[in-house]
């Protein structure tokens, strides 16, 4: 009979530790496969797969190659309990914010999962545009997702993803995994019989708009205005009619209903001279947006000796995103190689290319440049033809047509002439030598590298709202890191103890630096060159390098392969920390016992049954250069400005405690497996920035204070229910719940005071208070009585004014779901997967644009009152103290204005709770007798679909929404999210 069996994997721990980790057993037939099974990896360590005492995940390379993501990491979504991927919803690229059991940090970008590839770290690191996602007003730029670390990596070439989520992993990588890791193993040679392999998968998908708000094309552009025969009417620009009500962005106008007015007129770009049909034109932002086109091909080639095994392999992606103009093209090379140059040395290396490139990447936020900006402010009598022609005849280059608004950008005008540009190169790899002494005795030495170099170019026209004699930067990138690994290793049996030792050093250094050119207005049209610059600007490249030295031990033991006990402890010295506490320390234990060995409980339909259990301890440190002050380059050439942050040269490196246990259970049969984990987090004396009094100079300073818990529970489910000769179905399913809660706070925040983490659109503050959690969400609401009625202003007949913030939800979930499918039938294979969560808020300020502009459905209730006036159901406060209805009208323009005012976060903030269907695939692959005379091994023809339903409450895009605020992806807030996609795709894989 045919089995096969996941074992064992190994995972090489930033080249310090070399660590065999139990993956999922996936078992293809009713027998019980022995859990004694070990194999020797690539480093020629062996353990059992049942000794970690700690849980780790694995997801395996066929999920990233039957649904392709531009971003591999979206594959991940919904399949490991207590995994979030978060993108800010910004383009193509789709940048991942990856947490593992919830938010530790008050520092938003702090908690991150660590991203490890063939045991070299990346630092993945994101450098923004330097703006907010809301800067409406402001005159600058915006937000563009240009990518990160993650969007280089092809996912043709992953051969598993292993997933370590508690800080026992952490003791192991070092403190940058405080958070956790994510183990990327790249695929390697392993052709038998030495025969060379070659494969090709080939795939073609097209994106379509997933969701649409509930846009209405009822009532048209205007502000309630009438005529002298006190008609409700329109008029662009003043005419026979009366004044002009063509200027406003409101859609509080007529309804359409067959009358004739004035109205623009693209052939004379002004006032028709005849009045046209007032009819709405319900394509007009839905048309805009286009038929997204991807296309993927990779071919890779491998091939194996008993002494050499190799692999190279290259791809070309090519994408069309659904915004006109943008999109990117992706280019990979990878190459492995394994050698056996004696019987006791073995040298390894693994280099991965990538060259990311666009001409254009759509720009994200609530900004005049932004395309989400236009969207907000078109109008339903408003045809999207009108723009087309970009320029005014005679003024190409100079002056663009948009006849409603100068504040309001030409959306064909953001597409084709205000372009982000980048190029980016990226270089991974690692060479390694192993030298066995004898049995017992190896050593490691490895040496690993990244390599990042990027080039940006932005283009702004003249005309632009922010910049009317046009704009151009040029932004030059550089972030290297290189990792250096000793690791010296021991083994011996003492007959029923076995004994592991390993030891070693490593060295991490990381350089960044960058600089950037800004042509503030061009000399000439259309030539965008830091030559032709009015005024440029240069600032002056300011490098950020940090160096950490670590030296670890970890001892492995276990007792008859019933009782085993992980201790490691670890030494950090870190550049970015202060002398006296540069140097920490920090251990960590964990152990496991197989409780059906130890107590005899194996049987047919009882399989097994393991209890784990972990503690561990990890220092981190923070950013470099908060010890000392450091002045910054200004605009001005030959200046500096002082910094506003007061350093604090005595930091400390914060705490992260985690404690965690669990069992897992496989029985009958091994057709159903289960299991359970809890785990308690906490991180003390963080490293925060608090505000200081203005006298002293500074608006911030530096501190270690604060301290969050985490606490959760995981579970996950596979299970076999049918297995035939012709017929199969497997399922899987995660559930993870995460509660949050804010233990201690600095003394300048006791009490009702609360410290702002962060804020957006100056109105959604993200607080923390003592007893409250990370992501909690304050802002104003309505007032209201004891009975929850809403208080209305008695003179104004507009909701009352409330004089404090208060909180209005959290932006992360109570919990999280995960379900897949997977059917065999005979020579097809279907398989479905959907996830979800419950729970969490999200502030729209598309929703509160939108409302108070008359633009969304639900803005249609009281239109057909008389005079264009409604009564706000609601109570006002008599001067006993009593209450009673509302009954003063006002204007409807007023009362959506008011009602949903940007201010009002209880009116725009919205549940996040969602179901969606996130990718499906059927695929038929031929039988061997087919495809025999044709010199193949595999033939598989698929058709698959990503995001292909959606059920939620949340009125915009997406309910997976975040803000792009300069490189930081801030979750609970939707400001200008682009329109997220549906994927359908087909594919073909192929090998020889």
């Amino acid at each position: 009979m045919r089995k096969e069996t996941q074992k064992l994997l190994l995972l090489s721990i930033l080249g310090l530790v070399s660590v065999q980790m139990a993956a999922q057993q996936k078992v293809k037939k009713d027998t019980v496969t022995t859990i004694d099974e070990v194999v020797v990896t690539a480093l020629g360590i062996k353990r059992q797969d049942k000794s970690l005492g700690y849980v780790a995940e694995k997801v395996d390379s066929e999920i990233f190659e039957n649904i392709q993501n531009n971003n591999w990491a979206q594959g991940l979504e919904g399949r490991v309990a207590g995994l979030k991927i978060q993108t800010a919803g910004a383009g193509p690229l789709s940048s991942s914010r990856i947490t593992l059991r919830g938010e530790k940090s008050f520092n938003l970008d702090g908690n991150y999962a660590l991203i490890v590839v063939d045991g070299v770290p990346l630092s993945n690191s994101t450098t923004g545009t330097g703006t907010a996602a809301y800067g409406a007003g402001t005159g600058g730029d915006l937000p563009i997702d240009l990518g990160n670390g993650l969007n280089s990596i092809n996912p043709d070439d992953i051969e598993s993803v292993t997933v370590l989520k508690g800080a026992s992993a952490a003791a192991l990588y070092g403190s940058r995994a405080a958070n956790g890791a994510l183990m990327i193993t790249t695929k390697s040679g392993k052709s038998k019989n030495g025969r060379l392999k070659v494969s090709f998968n080939s795939s073609l998908s097209f994106d379509s708009v997933l969701k649409w708000p509930d846009y209405q094309y009822e009532y048209g552009q205007g502000t309630l205005a009438k005529n002298t025969a006190g008609q409700f009417f329109y008029s662009y620009g003043a005419s026979a009619d009366g004044v002009s009500t063509g200027g406003t962005s409101s859609a509080f106008g007529p309804k359409f209903d067959g009358q004739y007015y004035f109205q623009y007129d693209p052939t004379v770009l002004g006032q028709s001279k005849e009045r046209q049909l007032w009819r709405p034109y319900k394509d007009n932002i839905k048309g805009f947006w286009e038929t997204g086109v991807t296309s993927s091909n990779n071919v890779s080639v491998e091939g194996s000796t008993d002494r050499t095994s190799f692999r190279a392999s290259l791809s070309y992606l090519d994408n069309k995103w659904m915004m006109p103009n943008t999109g990117f093209d992706r280019f990979n090379m990878a190459f492995s190689l394994d050698h056996k140059v004696t019987e006791k040395f073995r040298v390894s290396t693994k280099f991965n290319y990538a060259n990311t490139k666009s001409d254009n990447l759509p720009a994200t936020g609530y900004n005049n440049q932004s395309i989400s900006y236009f969207m907000i402010f078109q109008n339903p009598n408003v045809d999207l033809a009108w723009y087309k022609p970009i320029w005014k005849p005679g003024q190409e280059q100079v002056d663009q047509i948009h006849p409603f608004s100068s504040f309001i950008d030409n959306p064909y005008l953001i597409a084709y002439q205000m372009l982000n540009g980048v190029e980016k190169k990226m270089i991974t790899g690692n060479i390694s030598g192993t030298y066995d002494f004898n049995k017992n005795f190896s050593l490691m030495l490895r040496s690993g590298i990244e390599m990042l170099d990027e080039e940006r170019t932005t283009k702004r026209p003249y005309s632009s709202a922010n910049y009317l004699k046009g704009f151009y930067r040029e932004q030059y990138i550089k972030n290297n890191e290189f990792n250096n690994d000793l690791l010296f290793t021991f083994k011996k049996d003492f007959n029923k103890f076995n004994i592991t030792a390993n030891a070693g050093a490593s060295v991490r250094y990381n350089e960044y630096v960058m600089t950037d050119y800004r042509a503030e207005g061009l000399k000439v049209v259309g030539d965008y060159s830091l030559n032709n610059a009015i005024s440029l600007i240069t600032k002056v490249p300011r490098p950020s390098d940090q160096q950490t030295n670590s030296v670890y031990g970890l001892v492995s033991a276990n007792y008859d392969n019933l009782v085993f006990l992980d201790v490691t402890g670890r030494n950090d010295w870190s550049s970015t920390l202060p002398v006296e506490y540069r140097s920490f320390f920090y251990p960590s234990v964990s152990s496991s016992f197989i409780l059906s060995d130890i107590f005899k409980l194996s049987s047919p339909n009882f399989n097994y049954w393991k209890l784990r259990a972990s503690w561990a301890k990890v220092g981190v440190a923070g950013l470099p250069y908060q010890l000392d002050k450091y002045y910054t380059p200004s605009d001005f050439i030959g200046s500096v400005l002082t910094p506003g942050t007061y350093p604090n040269p005595l930091l400390k490196p914060e705490d992260n405690t985690n404690i965690e246990a669990g069992m897992d259970f496989s029985v009958l049969k091994n057709r159903l497996s289960y299991n359970v984990t809890l785990y308690q987090n906490d991180t003390d004396n963080q490293i925060i920035t608090i505000p200081t009094l203005l006298e002293s100079g500074y608006s911030n300073r530096i501190i270690n204070a604060g301290k969050v818990r985490n606490r959760g529970v995981e579970m996950s489910l596979s299970a076999m229910p049918f297995k035939k000769q012709n017929f199969s179905w497997n399922i899987s399913a995660n559930w993870s719940l995460n509660r949050n809660e804010i233990l201690t706070l600095p003394d300048e925040f006791a009490g009702e005071n609360s410290y702002t983490i962060s804020t957006v659109a100056g109105v959604l503050y993200y607080n923390a208070v003592v007893g409250g959690s990370l992501g909690d969400l304050y802002g104003f609401k309505l007032l209201r009585n004891e009975a929850g009625q809403v208080i209305y202003d008695p003179a104004t007949g507009l909701p009352a004014r409330p004089d404090r913030v208060e909180k209005v939800g959290n932006a992360f979930p109570k919990w999280r779901a995960g379900f897949q499918n997977d059917f065999k039938i005979k020579n097809w294979q279907i398989s479905f997967s959907f996830d979800g969560q419950y729970g969490g808020m999200a502030y729209s300020q598309t929703h509160h644009k939108m409302s108070e502009q008359g633009k969304l459905g639900h803005t249609l209730m009281g239109r057909d009152n008389p005079n264009g006036t409604i009564v706000g159901e609601g109570v006002v406060l008599n001067a006993d103290g009593t209450y009673s209805p509302n009954t003063k009208a006002v204007g409807l323009a007023a009362y959506y204005g008011d009602y949903y005012r940007r201010a009002n976060i209880e009116t725009n903030t919205f549940d996040t709770s969602f179901i969606k269907l996130r990718d499906a695939r059927i695929a038929y692959s031929f039988s061997k007798d087919v495809i025999a005379p044709l010199k193949l091994t595999e033939l598989t023809l698929a058709v698959f679909g990503k995001n292909l339903w959606m059920w939620t409450k949340f009125p915009m895009f997406d309910p997976e929404v975040a803000a792009l605020n300069d490189s930081t992806i801030t979750p609970g807030a939707e400001i200008g999210q682009l329109p997220s996609a549906r994927t359908v795709g087909f594919q073909v894989n192929l090998k020889f």
